[in-house]
């Protein structure tokens, strides 16, 4: 995988977004390893939690749209308990889900979804759709 980084991307509203969403200060993850190294699923996830936090830093929105790992976390806050900095992983992947689900749209209207792409669409995907509306 090539990353691309730019202050652009960094400093980007999908960043801000997230943020936003999940209520967290991203940037606090420093990446020790530590979120990855307890998550009782890392073995089924394509990319570990902290990486998945990189990307999310460096707004690399395009790769986390492929990634299967924001749709495994099971949000059993282990990443959570064992953070030295207290950053809520379970929440940014939450946030992930629910942005990406919604493709950028803010609010999800279930009767707007075309019954094919309803019928693949994880549940998880909707279900976070509809817990958080931001403006």
């Amino acid at each position: 995988m090539r990353i691309e980084i730019s202050n652009e991307k960094v400093n980007s509203d999908f960043v801000k977004k997230i943020e936003e969403i999940s209520g967290e200060n991203i940037f606090s993850c420093y990446q020790c390893g530590k979120c990855s190294a307890g998550c009782p699923l890392v073995g089924e996830m394509d990319l570990l939690p902290n990486q998945v936090m990189r990307l999310v830093q460096l707004g690399q929105e395009q790769e986390l749209l492929n990634c299967r790992t924001i749709w495994l976390c099971a949000s059993c806050l282990t990443c959570f308990s064992r953070c030295p900095k207290g950053v809520d992983l379970a929440k940014v992947m939450e946030a992930l889900r629910v942005q990406l689900t919604r493709g950028g749209i803010d609010k999800l209207e279930l009767r707007e979804i075309p019954s094919d792409i309803l019928a693949e669409t994880p549940q998880m995907g909707i279900i976070c759709s509809f817990r958080k509306f931001t403006g």
